[in-house]
């Protein structure tokens, strides 16, 4: 949304979110050995999770709708809370039995992807990139996350002042968080509000495009190296694979 689509000069016609039972009922307190088990009260408290999200996506004002990706282990009463929940809330929930049905499980989805699409889409962004850096990511904590407020740590504040005297503030923000929570800690669950992000350094991606604001105790991926290993590999045309370790 903020990042792709203004390099791309297109902007997203729908939005699908995908969502599991599962993932809700643990976020509403279900551990997670038990998850099998049905749980309607943990569903609907985890709902919270999955309405801000609902919620995040309708403000860049395109339609919206919700894949419910099935497990095994969903029973039809926790299909049928999670469908009305989202309908309370305007939007159309759909099962997606892809794992068990292959193409086949997933032609409702599509099918009510393609209603979405006939729906007006007034694209809204987030922010404008000529913004200032803080300001850009406070506007990610607060309008996004739910939080309240954003720290910053002696090195993120001296890398900001290197952005700017590099003139690279104008790049768009990719929140480097943990992805098990809507704050930088991965054990509050559901849809935590009032809480402080905290920054520890942001890095430019020049290459990429974008600064990345590392959060919390993430872990970023590493980069690869000036040699790497793919190059070294190759299959003859006898079907013969070498450089592989």
């Amino acid at each position: 949304m903020d990042i792709t689509a203004p390099a791309l000069g297109k902007t997203p016609d729908a939005v699908v979110i995908v969502a599991t039972v599962r993932a809700l009922k643990y976020n509403g307190g279900q551990k997670l050995a038990d998850l099998k088990a049905e749980n309607l009260a943990a569903l609907e408290s985890g709902f919270a999770n999955l309405k801000r999200h609902i919620h995040n996506m309708k403000r860049y004002g395109v339609p919206v709708i919700v894949g419910i990706n099935e497990f095994t282990s969903d029973t039809p009463a926790e299909i049928k809370l999670l469908v009305e929940l989202c309908e309370q809330e305007g939007t159309t929930a759909i099962p997606a039995d892809v794992w068990g049905k292959g193409g086949q499980g997933g032609l409702a989805l599509a099918d009510a992807l393609l209603e979405a699409l006939k729906q007006p889409a007034n694209f809204q962004p987030l922010y404008a990139n000529t913004d200032a850096v803080k300001d850009k990511i406070n506007t990610i904590v607060t309008q996004i996350y739910g939080g309240a407020s954003v720290d910053y740590d002696h090195k993120a504040e001296l890398a900001l002042r290197t952005i700017a005297k590099n003139g690279w503030a104008d790049l768009p923000i990719c929140m480097a968080k943990t992805q098990y929570s809507f704050s930088d800690n991965a054990k509050a669950l559901g849809a935590p509000s009032g809480f402080t992000i905290n920054v520890r350094d942001v890095t430019p991606r020049l290459g990429a495009g974008f600064l990345v604001v590392m959060t919390g105790t993430v872990l970023t991926m590493p980069g690869l190296p000036k040699q790497p290993a793919a190059l070294n590999m190759d299959v003859s045309d006898d079907g013969v694979i070498t450089g592989l370790f």
